[in-house]
């Protein structure tokens, strides 16, 4: 046996433990070879010679004399050499990241066939039919991926014998056909690169190392780490193994196995087997699959061993395996196994019932669930119409709901998505070339494959609806278009409905309803596996979790839905929401007032009607606190647009006064910049009366539920203070007016009085701020704008895409906290004003509340709660809950 270097490891020397460097299929090769299980020999060429060979351009020194060990080891062991006349052996180059990318890299097959050795393999297997179409394969994968041929050019080639055939596929090809194809192929290969198809198998395979290398780079495996959050520089391994074939005839075959349904998450053997095929066969959706269990017919005694492997790797890795295998003339041959992408629901219910069984505790259950998940759990499914009448059917890949207009590329899915409609994706069988249709789009329709093709496996990672294998549709791309059995044409722009749980698509809109989920978590009432899992996991995440978790909302309504479903108050209440419909009148009374006397008349107008929403809110959160900002927004948002005004004045014949007011006060209020103008404390300080009405419209509420009988908690949020001085004026006066009301009512009013964080300056002298401050809460909206200088309108929409695409943000920083520049603000406001105020109570209520990563940032950061929309709570309990558990990530996922 070779001695290990940092460049290659046979399979022998390798563990699970050891993903970083051999990637997650190398790993999961050795450790199946460390358990016994029937797994072809062979090496791996790690991720550092990887990241060398990019950083380079060339292969690491000893790389080459590592590789040609380790072969001789295999060849060995084999009793075969690598392209030898008589008998050769042939190895399968693959890739193999730490982090699961299918499809995204390339793969080759055959490696070691050349003009003498297929006569060698042909008169081994006594199948010369076998034997061409294995060097076929070869000629194919190889022009494609290490010569930069066009695959369609191959793709043709094939299409043409198999019309001529009369066939769908070519399956129905016999050795002279397969034959005449490599001579095809080979003058192909010679037009399109002015070179041969090389006949040496040791520059055959070191060319296909290199390549694999290369396509770490690929456009659709660097839109695929962006969309997965993985890192860039991690590269990927290489997996060199003695091949074993699965198309060697009816006793031979090729599947992929589940040992849980990974939809459902139901337990039992699920997959796809391909009789007398190769690997790639069933994840191409070449010829759709047979379901895993036909092979109890075909070949029980494989059957059952199968099953025996899955119960050993499930056993062992204590959770969802994806396993590839090959059946050879009756012996089973395990190629790879991994931890499966499973769907939301799956991986819900698989760590309830592993932890149920004791398999893991209710920590590690928790921690491979996270808030994405149970976000998706909570989108609406088809409503059951008993008229409705699916014109297709096919396999159910990936569950959920989706309707749009369909489209047959990833151009138009992207065109029609930035335009702000939704799209179903529909292909014969989808490439990796298709994913950035498949996230521009909701769902995902394909006419060939099963739930192991590229189709049903990405969009499952995605949360994306999928069907997949529905034969009975004729996809005709080019005419943009496809066929339902019964003969009806839906073209490009028609709009469909795709029910991914059931597997069924409808022409037209179908009516959409509320989940399960979603309705479980606001009564608490589990209603089967999926609600028990579900709620089992939040229970879980409450116990464990430091931070609290609150709610953005601005009405009662809002605030009883919050308090369903598990908030523990509201940590941004925004007053401007109660000065908008039927107010506006008195809100434009105020701004136009001409003196005080005027002014003051719109604020007491206003007075009762902001006392009755905070009084409907605090009796909603009796009990629990409520944080309740002064108006923020600049006075001009309250007003109608400049241009509608400056349009309606010049068409009218008889110009209406009172627009003539409202545009005067328009063009005096005008700002370049707004967001950075009069508004928060500003306004409160430049308006007079403006914070005491409001102010003694939430102390009259709080006097009014005390009355009741009630225990309201309410907070007064001063907003955008940047300078200690503004906070010491706005609280003087907060505390007048709320000391005149406790001395009218002879009441105690016990109202906290805060700020929020939300610009550099707050945050650089919160030391100072927390002088005068009960608490901090942090707009992380405003503080993303004010620190990147940028306005997330117009950023959005204008270079945001093209930063995304070109890595400068891997996430948008309104989405996810930008940790280094805005989070470090965050920890320098939090250790300033605790060192002032030690029992300082901190807060975030922005977005970023509801967001996974960044919670389990302020998690880090020591915040006491995240605030978030309603629908958003529950994800945020569970990753509050995660947060808090040694050695989970915001990034984690099952």
């Amino acid at each position: 046996m070779s001695t290990p270097t940092p460049y290659v490891y046979t399979f022998a020397e390798g563990g699970r433990d050891m993903a970083g460097l051999l990637g997650g299929k190398g790993a999961g090769l050795a450790e199946m070879t460390r358990l016994g299980l029937p797994v072809p020999p062979g090496f791996t060429v790690t991720t550092e010679a990887c990241r060398t060979y990019l950083e380079t351009g060339q292969e690491p020194p000893g790389l080459g004399a590592a590789v040609a060990s380790a072969l001789a080891d295999l060849e060995r062991a084999m009793g075969r050499r690598l392209g030898r006349a008589d008998d050769p052996l042939l190895v399968s180059v693959r890739s193999g990241a730490r982090f699961s990318m299918p499809g995204m890299m390339e793969t080759i097959l055959d490696i070691g066939l050349n003009d003498d050795s297929v006569v060698g393999l042909a008169k081994a297997s006594g199948q010369e039919r076998f034997a061409r179409d294995s060097y076929r394969r070869l000629l194919q994968m190889f022009g494609r991926t290490v010569m930069g041929v066009d695959g369609a050019l191959f793709e043709q080639a094939i299409a043409a014998h198999t019309a001529a055939r009369g066939a769908t596929d070519d399956h129905a090809l016999g050795a002279g056909e397969m034959a005449a194809l490599v001579e095809e192929f080979k003058a192909v290969i010679r037009r399109e690169t002015g070179e041969d198809f090389p006949q040496d198998p040791f520059e055959q395979l070191y060319r296909a190392i290199r390549a694999v290398f290369a396509s770490w780079n690929s456009e659709r495996a660097r839109v695929y780490r962006r969309r997965e959050h993985i890192p860039d520089d991690l590269g990927t391994a290489v997996n060199i193994q003695a091949m074993v074939f699965g198309n060697l005839g009816p006793d031979s075959g090729t599947g992929v196995a589940f040992t849980r349904d990974p939809a459902t998450g139901e337990s039992g053997v699920y997959g796809d087997y391909l009789p007398d095929a190769q690997g790639e066969d069933v994840v191409a959706g070449v010829r759709n699959a047979v379901p895993l269990t036909e092979l109890r017919h075909l070949a029980p005694r494989v059957y059952d061993e199968l099953g025996d492997r899955l119960r050993t790797l499930e056993g062992h890795y204590r959770d969802l395996c994806d396993v590839e295998f090959t059946v050879e003339r009756g012996r089973l041959w395990i190629l790879q196994t991994r931890v499966g992408k499973r769907t939301a629901e799956a991986a819900f219910r698989i760590a309830h019932e592993l932890r149920a069984s004791g398999t893991v505790d209710a920590d590690e259950a928790l921690a491979r669930v996270d808030g994405d998940e149970l976000t998706r759990l909570m989108f609406p499914r088809f409503a059951t119409r008993t008229t409705d009448v699916p014109v297709a059917h096919g396999v159910p890949a990936s569950p959920g709901a989706a309707v749009g207009v369909v489209v047959f590329d990833s151009e138009a899915a992207g065109r029609r998505a930035a335009a702000g409609q939704h799209t179903v994706l529909v292909r014969r069988e989808t490439t990796p070339d298709d994913l950035p249709g498949m996230i521009a789009a909701q769902a995902v329709l394909t006419s060939r494959g099963g739930k192991t093709s590229h189709a049903a496996v990405v969009a499952r990672g995605m949360g994306k609806v999928c069907v997949c294998g529905a034969e009975d549709l004729v996809v005709d791309t080019a005419a943009r278009q496809f066929t339902t059995p019964a003969g009806v044409e839906v073209h490009e722009g028609d709009t469909v409905s795709v029910d991914g749980t059931a597997g069924n698509v409808y022409l037209g809109a179908v009516p959409l309803t509320a989940s399960e989920v979603s309705g479980c978590l606001e009564t608490g009432e589990a209603t089967g596996p999926l609600t028990r899992a579900v709620l089992s996991a939040l229970a879980h995440a409450d116990s464990v979790r430091r931070l609290e978790v609150r709610a953005n909302a601005d009405t009662p309504e809002d605030a009883a839905r919050a308090r369903r479903l598990g908030a523990q108050g509201i940590g941004l209440c925004r007053t401007e929401h109660m000065f908008l419909g039927d107010r506006r009148a008195l809100v434009e009374a105020m701004i136009l007032a001409r003196d005080d006397t005027a002014r003051e008349e719109a604020l007491a107008a206003l007075l009762p009607l902001q006392r009755e929403d905070f009084t409907g809110i605090l009796a909603a959160m009796d009990g629990l606190p409520v944080t309740i900002r002064l108006l923020d927004p600049p006075l001009h948002e309250f007003l109608p647009d400049r241009v509608d005004l400056a349009v309606r004045l010049a068409s009218a014949a008889h110009p209406d006064p009172h627009d003539r007011e409202l545009l005067a006060a328009v063009e005096r209020m005008h700002e370049e910049n707004p967001m950075l103008g009069l508004r928060g404390v500003r306004l409160g300080l430049a308006v007079p009366g403006l914070v005491a009405m409001q102010v003694r419209a939430i102390a009259e509420a709080v006097v009014h539920r005390l009355g009741e009988g009630g225990r309201p908690r309410a907070e007064i949020m001063i907003p955008l203070v940047g300078t200690v001085e503004e906070l010491r004026l706005a609280r003087t006066e907060t505390e007048q007016v709320l000391a005149e009301v406790a001395a009218g009512t002879g009441t105690t009013l016990d109202c906290p009085v805060g700020t929020m964080i939300e610009l550099p300056r707050a945050a650089l002298t919160a030391g100072r701020i927390a002088q005068l401050a009960d608490f901090f809460s942090f707009g992380t909206n405003d503080l993303t704008q004010t620190t990147w200088g940028l306005s997330r309108d117009d950023a959005e929409a204008s270079f945001f895409p093209l930063y995304l695409e070109k890595g400068v943000f891997a996430a948008s920083p309104f989405e996810t906290l930008d940790q280094e520049g805005v989070g470090r603000l965050v920890e320098i406001a939090v250790e300033a004003g605790r060192a002032v105020r030690p029992r300082l109570e901190t807060g975030v209520c922005g977005e970023h509340g509801g967001d996974p990563a960044s919670i389990h940032f302020f998690h880090r950061a020591g915040l006491d709660y995240v605030s978030c929309s309603p629908f958003r709570l529950p994800a945020a309990r569970l990753e509050a809950g995660r947060a808090a558990l040694t050695g989970v990530t915001g990034s984690d996922s099952a």
